[in-house]
């Protein structure tokens, strides 16, 4: 297998679980170094340490609330420091706190936009010191079909995937004559730890609404991430690609 990101090195935020830890065993199989960032270094990303570094690259998690300006310059350092570069990174981090906008609180507000949105904004600034001064990097952040369309109960998630297109399209805008690259990527229904709640009843009546006619896998999110990190997409920049079976055109 040609591997598409030999001695590189990526640092994918919120890494240690769903798509990010889909995005995270993509690279290191494709023979990048893998830094991966989670609230806490627990024993779900010591597994994910031991499992990435099976693939003969370095691997390293590290506790990091990346919604944090503070913590996130520190961590960039901490990479740097350890691993001697950052050629790609992943602004993965998110949650949801769903609700309809009359019953959601302003503290669903905030969180939401703070760990979604400003954590993109921290990584970015902290990272692109680095990236500057390679002349080289790519950077993928994660935004969503509902950043694309909106939907009732999501106006704060929405807002902030929404946000991250703006972000992005400007940061490729501000980072490109030094080869520095920004793009997003917009999932649609992907089953992770977010789905599981769902019953199949309702994830089957998803499914029926898209074109594909299935719920995608965080795999389909990670093989787009893998050709946005790789000098397949070296011309490529300031764009928002869907992975959504066809449900928004």
């Amino acid at each position: 297998m040609t591997k598409l990101l030999e001695g590189k090195t990526a640092l994918v935020t919120g890494g240690a679980r769903g798509i990010g830890k889909a995005i995270a065993v993509t690279f290191a199989k494709h023979g990048a170094n893998i830094a991966f960032s989670d609230l806490q270094y627990d024993e779900t990303a010591k597994n994910l340490e031991k499992e990435l570094s099976g693939y003969n690259i370095k691997a390293k998690g590290y506790a990091s609330d990346a919604s944090n300006l503070e913590q996130s310059e520190k961590l960039i350092s901490e990479i740097v420091a350890d691993f001697g570069q950052i050629d790609i990174l992943v602004n993965n981090a998110g949650i949801t706190r769903d609700t309809l906008l009359m019953r959601m609180t302003e503290e669903q507000w905030d969180d939401v936009i703070r760990i979604n949105l400003k954590s993109a904004f921290n990584l970015t600034k902290a990272v692109q010191k680095v990236m500057l001064k390679q002349r080289s990097g790519s950077i993928i952040n994660m935004s969503s079909v509902v950043g694309l369309g909106g939907n009732a109960g999501q106006a704060n998630y929405a807002a902030s995937k929404a946000g991250m297109i703006g972000f992005t399209k400007s940061v490729a805008q501000e980072l490109g004559s030094r080869n520095v690259r920004c793009n997003a990527i917009a999932p649609g229904f992907i089953e992770t730890e977010m789905t599981a709640s769902l019953s199949e009843e309702v994830k089957n009546e998803w499914a029926q609404k898209i074109p594909l006619k299935r719920v995608g896998q965080a795999e389909d999110v990670a093989n787009l991430s893998l050709f946005l990190a790789s000098d397949l997409s070296t011309y490529i920049t300031g764009q928002v690609i869907t992975v959504c079976g066809g449900m928004k055109m």
